[in-house]
């Protein structure tokens, strides 16, 4: 089974703290088998990753829309910020990635109407349904939506120092390719050690 980590960010990201460097061994120290650097409105840090450390990475960004956040996996170029949510969906899958909703409903940060995720459900491949600096209430009804549409659940660390690395993680059977990881996903086994309980992240 591969540990992985499907929302960190790094010193690329606005609020990031950690280094590739640093992200590296980290993830060797709690081992983690795959990490997507999902910083905020650019790829470029997950891209150098991804040539440092081919075999740990998966593209990924986190990307502000008209309206909450969506993350693209498995990309190959930058997600503009400010389109909108379909435009951005759409160009993920243009390049053979999966969507992402990360910390959905959480109420503290920018965030998708339940009935908006109703709407673009077709577009979407996967929603966050635990995130340390959600509260409870918030990662609950993330679930619940989840459930309701039939959608992948993931775990994430959202992670943006590397001492919040190895708090939380998806356990899940090696993969091919994005398609292959997404069926996977559904099956994977989600393990929280450790929660920030009431935190606030961008």
């Amino acid at each position: 089974m591969l540990r992985v980590d499907l929302h960190l960010h790094s010193i690329f990201s606005h609020d990031g703290q950690s280094s590739l460097d640093a992200l590296i061994e980290r993830t060797r120290e709690c081992g983690l088998d795959r990490i997507a650097l999902t910083d905020h409105n650019t790829v470029e840090g997950a891209l150098e990753l991804a040539q440092i450390a081919p075999e740990l990475t998966i593209v990924g960004e986190e990307a502000k829309t008209r309206e909450g956040e969506v993350i693209g996996l498995f990309i190959t170029d930058r997600l503009a910020p400010f389109l909108t949510p379909e435009e951005v969906m759409d160009l993920i899958h243009e390049m053979g990635g999966l969507t992402y909703l990360p910390h959905p409903l959480d109420r503290h940060r920018a965030h998708f109407r339940p009935e908006r995720v109703v709407e673009l459900a077709d577009r979407i491949d996967i929603i966050e349904t635990y995130n340390p600096w959600c509260d409870a209430a918030a990662n609950a009804a993330a679930a619940r939506l989840a459930a309701d549409l039939g959608k992948v659940a993931a775990t994430g660390s959202d992670a943006h120092s590397v001492g919040e690395l190895g708090r939380s993680w998806m356990e899940i059977d090696d993969y091919r390719d994005p398609a292959d990881f997404l069926m996977k996903l559904r099956t994977a086994r989600h393990v929280v050690k450790s929660s920030s309980g009431t935190g606030r992240r961008a």
